[in-house]
């Protein structure tokens, strides 16, 4: 059976190994020392400028017209094709679903349509007003524009998308 003898023995080459591996990291870590200053984010040897960030700022730069030259040559025709998105949940014959009406939603005031629980991330921008920038904004991101807000879309990543949704909800009554 298993006798003290055959326990000690066991239990001696556990120990041996524990102290084997102890002394293997400790002689590579004597070996492969990173001294201090090469925390998280250091930089170590040297770095070759491959011209990233001149070329993000120069992409920013030439990312294309500003919003409003966008709104200006809108489609209200493609808007409307681009809204099919939106039909789900808002209505543009007055009545509210899921979400609020759009009728007339530019230049309206924020979180102003009656008989509309609206979330109080929206409630929170009440003051405000649907202009043109402020929905291209909450089009882009609703989740960041208003955190906690009850819309679940994603948002239009398009820029001319948002400009030609934009204009055609302008032309709702």
């Amino acid at each position: 059976m298993f006798d003290t003898m055959t326990f000690t023995k066991a239990f001696g080459a556990l120990c041996g190994s524990l102290l084997v591996f102890l002394l293997i990291g400790w002689a590579g870590s004597s070996l492969y020392y990173i001294g201090p200053g090469h925390e998280e984010g250091a930089q170590e040897a040297y770095v070759i400028d491959t011209g990233e960030e001149a070329a993000s700022t120069g992409e920013d730069a030439a990312a294309g017209p500003a919003f409003e030259e966008l709104l200006a040559s809108a489609d209200p025709a493609a808007g409307e094709k681009v809204f099919a998105k939106c039909k789900s949940c808002h209505k543009v014959d007055g009545t509210n679903a899921t979400g609020p009406h759009l009728n007339g939603v530019v230049n309206r005031a924020t979180a102003s349509v009656p008989d509309f629980a609206y979330s109080d991330a929206l409630k929170s921008h009440s003051a405000d007003t649907w202009t043109p920038d402020h929905l291209n904004t909450f089009l882009t991101n609703p989740k960041a524009f208003a955190p906690g807000t009850k819309m679940s879309f994603a948002g239009l990543p398009k820029e001319q998308d948002r400009a030609n949704v934009v204009a055609y909800l302008a032309t709702l009554p």
